[in-house]
């Protein structure tokens, strides 16, 4: 059996702390409704009370609390899988428990990352090559890597920044609302922090990411709330519209695939959803070759003058004259 060091020590504390919110939070989110229960007027809290959530796992109550407190028990996968079911987990939810509970076979800490420099390399050559596709190379932390010119094309603003502060959850929390690419932006913002969540609980101890979140958090009100609530998800393929540098709406459907050689980042493709996005996103790349990501902000800042002719989409995201 390994000593336990100090080290050692605080990050099982960690773990366990994490596992306590997570399970805590999954618990008051449920009404007893969701499970067939009576819901009954004399409950003073949200969700469902620790006994029922243990009568419904077949554990003891006591020893249900203690694993919410953040006691030093050793569940095994059968109750950790009895308590997922009786919190109702997702299987991302199920494997971040297991994650959390440092369960055999658990899916261990993530892989050391092993990204080339951004515009080097076969890796870019992809890239461009997928053109008039929008492309991008995203690591675990939403870090954005690498990406071709129609990705750029679709969101200028972040072809502008640093190559270091190029950060998809840090520009979408910090930037002010005129400037969201994002129309469901909310809603896209929630998705993604599940998506850190589940990514995080593969690196409690990293240092790099427990600065990385401890500086959003600071940055940003709205982030701290929503990682408070230690949703989980895992990354699927799915729509989401865009607002154009020229206000126009193009709907995307976003595909991720895993690197062999480097599982902690994903190239995401945005495949346009319907004609109208296609053209939209022609008409953009084309215009972004000829005058780049300051041209098209600048471009849009001219149309949003008064009395300039200028295109906005109607409801349906087709440009029409203003």
């Amino acid at each position: 059996m390994p000593a336990i060091t100090p080290r050692s020590a605080v990050a099982a504390a960690a773990r366990r702390d994490e596992l306590a919110a997570f399970l805590r939070l999954r618990r008051e989110r449920l009404a007893p409704q969701d499970v067939g229960l009576p819901g009954g007027p004399r409950r003073r809290t949200p969700g469902l009370r620790r006994e029922e959530v243990a009568e419904r796992a077949g554990v003891g109550v006591a020893w249900y609390t203690w694993l919410e407190q953040g006691r030093p028990i050793n569940p095994s996968v059968q109750v950790l899988d009895a308590i997922a079911r009786a919190l109702l987990l997702d299987p991302a939810e199920r494997a971040h428990l297991h994650r959390l509970a440092a369960v055999p076979g658990a899916t261990g800490a993530a892989p050391a990352p092993a990204d080339p420099p951004p515009g080097e390399g076969t890796l870019q050559a992809i890239l461009d090559a997928l053109s008039p596709l929008p492309a991008g190379l995203v690591g675990a932390r939403y870090d954005v890597l690498a990406f071709n010119d129609a990705y750029a094309a679709l969101d200028p603003r972040v072809a502008l920044l640093p190559p270091a502060e190029r950060n998809v959850l840090w520009r979408l929390f910090t930037a002010d609302e005129e400037s969201q690419p994002l129309v469901n932006w909310e809603h896209e913002l929630a998705v993604m922090v599940g998506h850190l969540r589940n990514e995080f609980g593969r690196r409690l101890q990293d240092p790099q990411w427990r600065a990385y979140i401890r500086r959003l958090s600071a940055a940003s009100p709205r982030f701290a709330e929503m990682w408070a609530r230690h949703d989980v998800g895992a990354p699927a393929a799915h729509r989401k519209t865009f607002r154009t540098a020229d206000g126009r709406r193009v709907t995307i459907v976003a595909t991720g695939f895993t690197r062999a050689e480097a599982p902690d980042t994903k190239m995401w493709i945005y495949t346009p959803a319907d004609p109208d996005g296609v053209r939209v996103i022609g008409e953009l790349l084309a215009r972004y070759r000829e005058v780049g990501a300051a041209g098209l902000l600048a471009d849009a800042a001219n149309q949003s003058r008064p009395g300039a002719d200028r295109r906005e989409p109607d409801r349906n995201g087709t440009d029409r004259r203003a």
